[in-house]
């Protein structure tokens, strides 16, 4: 790392990944438990009884190594699992099986938007380890009375990607893991509607400062908050001549606010050796036959040149794996009109609702784009269908089609004729506005046409109006 100013944020990831197999790292327990009730897919190994011996899963290496080809990491001739050594009550063995001075991949990198454009981030390593188990937390809000264990997910495959400590702010952190889910999903390695998908341990410190570890991070958002609030913690420090311990602490997403929880840990406490009860990993030659498919910035390179969309718009439709589908399913109805209704309305209905873009039904979808194009509706109007669809989609009804919704609600486009009555009165009314439209004032305009769809509902279209009102006070200058 390059010497940096005094007072510069200093930021590295540990972004663990559960990958999306259908059976545990080292046993036949399957992954999917999220319908069913604590400790019911667990087995003797999982559980670390003795006697019981660890079975590789082939698909979790084959998955890593996806990985790390994506992202331009140098595989290893041999790569190592070691055991971790530490005591807690949901690690059944007292020792993780991990990975340490023998990692599958080094020295990587992922492109990012930073804050001052593009920037390089650097993947230090990635390796394979096990999830521990779960510990629930029973009554008391902050300060539980008691915690229970759940060994469903001990054993689960977790991909750890550890970065340079090259971000330089929450937000650039929050790209970087924006970024690589949507290239984890790309690569169908990664499901993130599967609980504690993507954990994050964050590693910040203030030029010329102690380092401090925020650990388990479990949202997006819960990244930059949790850095925005250590930052202010530790400045604040500063500012008032006090000491930045170096330490661990955990981020209270609740509260938005990090708690201290113990003295950092350093490398020697956890005792590392290799593990006795699996052969090194020789996998470097697997590379060469794994074909990565289209990551996001080829298929935001292609949408630009194959629709003629926006590169914000582009950047956004590829943001995520099933949106970018979605929009190549509706795209034949006019590629720039689809763009823009699915990344600047239809994402924004969504997450006003909370709901995926897998909940949206694209034939009535189609149906209302295709209203708009063929001008049979006002985009006011489509916008309170989408939201009608939305919701009878978010209470599992059957979406009605948007001309029943159009009828239903009487949404259809009125003929411009009949506007021309209202278009007189607003201008016989709204005298002030017609001198100063005339005088180059382009805002009187837009009064005057805001002023006749409130007459009319909504059910005009503006560009449509506006025409008619330029042309209806043209008719009634002096000398026309």
């Amino acid at each position: 790392m390059r010497d940096e100013p005094a007072g510069t944020v200093i930021i590295g990831l540990e972004i663990h990944t559960q990958l999306n197999t259908a059976s545990k790292l080292f046993c036949g327990c399957s992954t999917d438990y999220r319908t069913d009730g604590p400790n019911t897919h667990v087995c003797p190994i999982c559980m670390g009884l003795p006697g019981s011996l660890p079975r590789m899963n082939r698909r979790a290496v084959e998955f890593a190594l996806r990985v790390a080809k994506a992202l331009h990491c140098e595989v290893l001739e041999e790569a190592e699992f070691a055991r971790k050594n530490y005591f807690y009550p949901d690690l059944p063995k007292g020792f993780q099986i991990t990975m340490y001075d023998r990692p599958l991949g080094v020295q990587g990198y992922l492109d990012i938007e930073g804050d001052d454009g593009e920037k390089r981030i650097r993947i230090t390593r990635i390796h394979l380890e096990e999830d521990p188990g779960r510990l629930v937390h029973k009554g008391g809000g902050d300060r539980p009375k008691y915690s229970l264990v759940d060994y469903n997910r001990s054993g689960i495959p977790l991909l750890e990607i550890v970065t340079e400590p090259d971000l330089r702010s929450p937000r650039e952190a929050r790209r970087l893991i924006n970024t690589l889910r949507s290239t984890l999903e790309y690569l169908r390695v990664f499901d993130g509607d599967k609980e504690g998908s993507l954990r994050v341990d964050a590693n910040i410190s203030i030029t010329g400062y102690s380092r401090v570890e925020i650990k388990n991070i479990s949202s997006f958002k819960g990244v930059e908050k949790a850095l925005t609030f250590e930052i202010t913690r530790q400045r604040n420090l500063i500012r008032r001549g006090q000491t930045i311990e170096r330490e661990t602490r955990h981020f209270l997403e609740t509260r938005g606010i990090t708690t201290s929880a113990r003295g950092k840990e350093v490398e020697h406490d956890y005792r590392y050796f290799p593990e006795p009860d699996l052969r090194p990993l020789r996998v470097k030659d697997w590379v060469e036959d794994i074909d990565l498919p289209e990551l996001p910035a080829a298929r935001r390179e292609r949408f630009v040149a194959e629709y003629g969309i926006s590169i914000n718009h582009a950047r956004t439709l590829t943001g995520e794996f099933k949106l970018a589908d979605f929009y190549e399913q509706v795209a034949h109805i006019g590629p720039v009109l689809a763009a823009t209704w699915v990344a600047d309305i239809l994402l924004g209905e969504l997450n006003y609702r909370d709901m995926s873009i897998g909940s949206v039904p694209v034939p009535p979808f189609i149906d209302l784009l295709t209203l708009v194009m063929e001008r049979s509706i006002t985009d006011k109007g489509a916008v309170e269908v989408l939201r009608v669809m939305l919701d009878q989609a978010a209470h599992h009804e059957m979406v009605d089609s948007p001309s029943t919704i159009v009828g239903r609600l009487n949404l259809g486009r009125t003929s411009g004729d009949e506007f021309i009555p209202l278009a007189r009165e607003v201008i016989d009314s709204y005298q002030p506005a017609v001198e100063d439209y005339r005088r180059g004032k382009k805002g009187a305009l837009n009064f005057l046409i805001g002023q006749v769809m409130k007459k009319v509902g909504g059910k005009a279209d503006p560009r449509e109006l506006g025409k008619i009102i330029e042309s209806l006070i043209a008719e009634s200058s002096p000398g026309a």
